[in-house]
């Protein structure tokens, strides 16, 4: 047996162990030849057009990692080292590219190859695609869905930066979106177009329109797909009324630690008609402000705000990003936009495991019925990235509230059904909550977080003791 499906069986081994780490624990076996995957998990958007659920109807938490270059620059036995820790961790989906960002069609993989011959996308190079079914059905096994990502966008422009070369063209998109398609209808995925870049031409929405249509002949329409599109643009102003983008994307970027994201979630929120909505690209663990590291760099305070207050404004998930780990920096490999610290490190950055406790808490208080709800303020809870943000249970059993950095709230009581409400104090950067109390469910109260300060946010919650 080879060490690549050595590594497979191995995992197919601790599939039980997924499922305990993971709520989407479905090992995938080996597929056909030239057929990556088993047995799918199969996603699909809510009926209330806002969350995104299995096959079952159970609400599925998008948590996404970045892993841009995983295809490219990871053999399988780094893979199943970075897998098994984000499956741990709760993360749900991973994030990578095809036809990578960094020479992606003329500097071949770890294993020697390249994607495509000639650089035709309706000429794909078997022996390149045959580590990418490892490495899905690998991701598989291990309970966690594959973000793939069919190209980077400067394979089809606006180039702007980035090697290229521009290939694409709409004939080609869709033969090559139909052999995506049909390679991993089995698999457990989720397709996104759009790789870094926004569409300036209708030559450009026509090759994502056709990949788009190749991805739903070749997988029967069994996959979702979504758009991610360059900082501070969204996938709704492009393509939001089109019938395959079936879950809308942006990217609030790492140009600043004043970004408000969850300002992006509204205007996607109220898109008509709804559509589940998420920051496919926030600010990552580890990037320097603005990619300039004298202006200091993102820390895992800046990514427990990102992902809070994009979720109680409504967002049907997020992603982590770590700047180290997209890249997977290591000794020999040169450093993008001032990377600094070694993937097999990073991947134990705090921010990682913090995520996880938003998944955890969402989870716990009927997350179908999740809706955002920044009237349950008192007073006036201000402008800005750190003003609070709410989110409660359409039926009243429970209300959210995000304290970026801590401080007091005064909180419409009569948002909890029933007469009396249980607070408590749930701490994102230990996942541990703390009993406040009993209070009537009616009138005003204010509530006192056990801290303040940058990087003191908290939590409250408040659970309708009735129910």
């Amino acid at each position: 047996m080879s060490p690549r499906g050595k590594i497979i069986r191995k995992a197919l081994a601790y599939s039980i162990l997924a499922i305990l780490v993971s709520t989407m624990g479905t090992a995938a076996g080996a597929g056909k030849s030239g057929e990556a995957g088993g047995a799918p998990v199969t996603l699909k958007v809510n009926s209330d057009g806002r969350h995104l659920t299995d096959g079952d109807g159970r609400f599925f938490f998008y948590l996404g990692d970045t892993a841009w270059e995983l295809f490219h620059r990871l053999k399988l036995p780094d893979a199943e080292t970075y897998f098994r820790d984000r499956a741990a961790k709760g993360f749900t989906v991973i994030q990578a590219v095809i036809l990578a960002e960094f020479d992606g069609l003329g500097t071949p993989n770890a294993y020697g190859n390249t994607p495509l011959a000639g650089n035709d996308p309706a000429k794909p190079n078997e022996a390149y695609f045959r580590n990418v079914d490892d490495a899905v059905r690998l991701a598989n096994s291990l309970g966690l869905v594959m973000g793939l990502l069919p190209t980077w966008g400067d394979k089809v422009g606006p180039k702007k930066w980035g090697k290229g070369p521009e290939v694409f063209t709409p004939a080609n998109a869709l033969a090559y979106g139909r052999f995506l398609g049909k390679r991993y209808r089995k698999a457990s995925v989720i397709w996104i177009l759009g790789g870094d870049r926004a569409p300036e031409t209708e030559e450009q929405k026509a090759v994502w329109r056709a990949m788009a249509k190749g991805l739903a002949q070749g997988d029967k329409g069994r996959h979702l797909i979504t758009y991610h599109p360059w900082g501070g643009a969204y996938s709704g102003d492009y393509f939001h009324g089109e019938d395959w983008l079936d879950f809308n994307g942006f990217q609030s970027g790492h140009s600043s630690r004043d970004t408000d994201n969850a300002v992006m979630i509204d205007r996607d929120y109220a898109r008509t008609p709804p559509k589940p909505c998420l920051d496919l690209e926030p600010a990552y663990e580890d990037h320097p402000i603005n990619w300039r590291p004298e202006n200091g760099w993102f820390d895992d305070a800046d990514v427990r705000v990102g992902i809070w207050r994009a979720l109680f404004a409504g967002a049907c998930g997020h992603t982590y990003g770590c700047h180290d780990i997209w890249q997977f920096l290591e000794a020999g490999r040169e450093p993008v936009s001032s990377a600094r610290t070694p993937w097999r490190e990073a991947i134990n950055l705090p921010g990682s495991a913090q995520v996880g406790f938003a998944r955890k808490l969402v989870e716990s208080r009927a997350p179908l019925i999740r809706v955002p709800d920044q009237g349950v303020f008192a007073r006036d809870p201000g402008q800005g990235a750190l003003k609070p943000r709410a989110c409660r249970g359409s039926d009243g059993s429970y209300l959210l509230v995000y304290l970026p950095e801590g401080g007091s709230t005064e909180i419409r009581m009569d948002a909890v059904k029933g007469s009396a409400a249980r607070a408590s104090w749930f701490d994102p950067r230990t996942g541990r909550a703390t009993d406040a109390g009993e209070h009537e469910a009616r009138g005003t109260r204010p509530f006192a977080a056990p801290s303040s300060g940058p990087g003191n946010d908290w939590v409250l919650v408040l659970d309708a003791v009735s129910r």
